[in-house]
């Protein structure tokens, strides 16, 4: 498998480039700060690291150009990558590089990477949203209203996306999580870990390429 993770230098875009690269897959970990993907690729065997900046479309053209010339193909991309704002945090600035990130950011991934993913075989977008993106989520979320509603559209998206590319036999996967443990080296004693939640994805991916496993939807831990 050829596999793009988004956010890949840190979190859990690092726990699942880990997972595919330990499947053999070969790995391009993209994120803004190029050094933090550069950090988590010398992690993988055969790993490559390019800059990517969700909220600058030419910064995500040009990072689909350089997989294409590095791979030829995608397999499976997984947008991962979205900003987090906390209440506490919020300004117009912050609250703009939210939106973008999170929305604008897994359209921008998705549309420029399409034409690599319909070079291959498996072709698979797994997009990490979040049980915040869903009216049962928390109100009391230390999260800003801005990220909920980033979540909302970039899982609007995908719901859409699903409907329109499965003639061509591209899935859109897509997880709603809880807030969960991303500690590569959890425990898991019942709390969500980013391992399980990898554990989905790879599940997801490796089914047979007629069942279609639109979305995983957790329930909250309390």
């Amino acid at each position: 498998m050829n596999v793009v993770v988004s956010g890949g230098g840190r979190g859990f875009g690092r726990t699942i480039a880990r997972r595919f690269a330990a499947l053999d897959a070969t790995v391009v970990v993209t994120a803004r700060d190029l050094a933090a993907a550069q950090r988590t690729r010398d992690e993988l065997p055969g790993a490559h690291a390019l800059r990517c900046d969700l909220t600058d479309p030419a910064s995500v053209r040009q990072c689909a150009d350089q997989v294409g010339e590095l791979l030829g193909h995608v397999d499976v991309l997984v947008n991962n990558g979205a900003g987090f704002l906390a209440q506490s945090q919020a300004d117009d600035d912050a609250i703009v590089r939210t939106i973008l990130s999170g929305t604008a950011g897994t359209v921008l991934m998705t549309e420029n990477f399409l034409p690599l993913l319909r070079r291959s075989e498996r072709p698979d977008v797994v997009t990490i949203v979040s049980l915040e993106a869903e009216s049962r989520s928390d109100p009391a979320h230390v999260a800003h209203a801005a990220f909920h509603a980033a979540k909302a559209g970039q899982g609007r998206y995908v719901e859409i996306m699903s409907q329109r590319l499965r003639p061509e036999g591209i899935r859109m996967i897509s997880l709603y999580p809880p807030d969960f443990d991303n500690d590569d080296n959890a425990p898991r004693d019942g709390v969500l870990t980013a391992q399980s939640v990898a554990d989905c994805v790879v599940f997801a991916v490796n089914q047979p390429r007629d069942c279609f496993i639109r979305s995983f939807h957790f329930e909250p831990m309390s």
